[in-house]
């Protein structure tokens, strides 16, 4: 029987962990996977810890996103949020719920997914343990965990008016993704159908760029740690479009933030509504050295946490699982 034949319920957890850890670099930690947890060696005695959930369905559709793709998401998305502190990511705990019927060979694509995603995105990086159970729904979760090296976090509160306001990494790509996904790859009644690798390489360069973007998102996690060390005053992973993540910094730093519609490319309203780009947003002091394309400025807060060219933007302010998901954008 084949990998591809053979399912999860069919082994034992540890065969099934088994076929994970083979899969993935050694560890360099004290005590890495085997034991009832793992020992980590962090410089300054300080964890940054972040913790994430995939659920198929609201987060991701199996027809699209192939196994690696799913263990790369899963793990990029997470080191973002290490780096937007200003973080070096150090560790995942990747946990996976999955029905019975799910194949080991998915098990495994995913396991090379988490492997080449750390390796590319955050060199050093590691999983150092998690949890294996089933579930009816494919479920991930995955806490990542930075070290700060003696530099203190950089937060969403620190933000003062007459910082620029910086981009670093794209706007816009990953919901041009989805978009193409949604467009290209739904029946009529707007279930997916399935993105085979031939129809992938059917795409046209920039859509085919794009749906890579929104499967396996890159974020610059080197920039954004260069970021913190170069005097951000304030960061987070824009993960949910730069409009709702505008706010939630300006509301965390009680300022607004002044967008200027003509830093943001082709498509302004893409920009703005997308998510899942993983950039970072920054602001720096006038005096700083900053990184990033600049986008706009912060102001002495007003009724609107976020301005677009001076005025409240009306366009769809960013995803929102809890309110986007029952309109099927999930």
């Amino acid at each position: 029987m084949t990998d591809a034949e053979t399912t999860v319920g069919e082994l034992s957890e540890g065969q099934i962990l088994r076929g994970i850890l083979d899969r993935l670099p050694a560890s360099t930690a004290p005590v890495g996977p085997g034991d009832d947890a793992a020992v980590l060696a962090v410089p300054d005695g300080r964890v940054v810890a972040t913790t994430d959930t995939l659920v198929h369905g609201p987060d991701f559709r199996l027809a699209w996103s192939s196994p690696f793709d799913l263990g790369f998401k899963a793990a990029a998305v997470n080191l973002a949020d290490v780096a937007a502190m200003g973080a070096r990511p150090i560790a995942l705990l990747v946990a996976l719920a999955m029905p019975d019927a799910t194949p080991v060979s998915f098990v495994r694509g995913f396991a090379d997914g988490l492997a080449a995603a750390c390796a590319e995105l955050a060199p050093g990086c590691a999983v150092e343990g998690g949890d294996l159970t089933v579930s009816d729904t494919l479920t991930i979760a995955v806490t990542a965990l930075g070290s700060l090296d003696g530099r203190d976090p950089v937060r969403r509160s620190g933000a003062r008016v007459g910082d620029g306001v910086y981009v670093i990494g794209e706007l816009g790509e990953a919901a041009r993704g989805l978009a193409v996904l949604f467009e290209r790859f739904t029946d009529a009644g707007g279930a997916p159908i399935a993105l085979t690798p031939e129809a992938r390489e059917a795409l046209d360069p920039a859509d085919a760029r794009a749906v890579s973007r929104q499967l396996t998102p890159r974020p610059p996690l080197d920039e954004a740690v260069r970021a913190a060390a170069s005097g951000a005053t304030a960061m987070m992973d824009l993960s949910d479009g730069l409009v709702l993540d505008a706010t939630r910094l300006a509301d965390a730093s009680d300022v607004t933030i002044a967008l200027d519609a003509a830093t943001l490319g082709e498509d302004p309203a893409r920009a703005l509504d997308g998510g899942e780009d993983h950039g970072f947003l920054v602001t720096f002091a006038a005096d700083a050295d900053p990184i990033g394309r600049r986008v706009g400025t912060v102001v002495t807060r007003q009724d609107e946490a976020v301005t677009v060219d001076g005025r409240a933007w009306t366009g769809r302010g960013g995803w929102d699982p809890y309110r986007d998901w029952d309109a099927g954008r999930g």
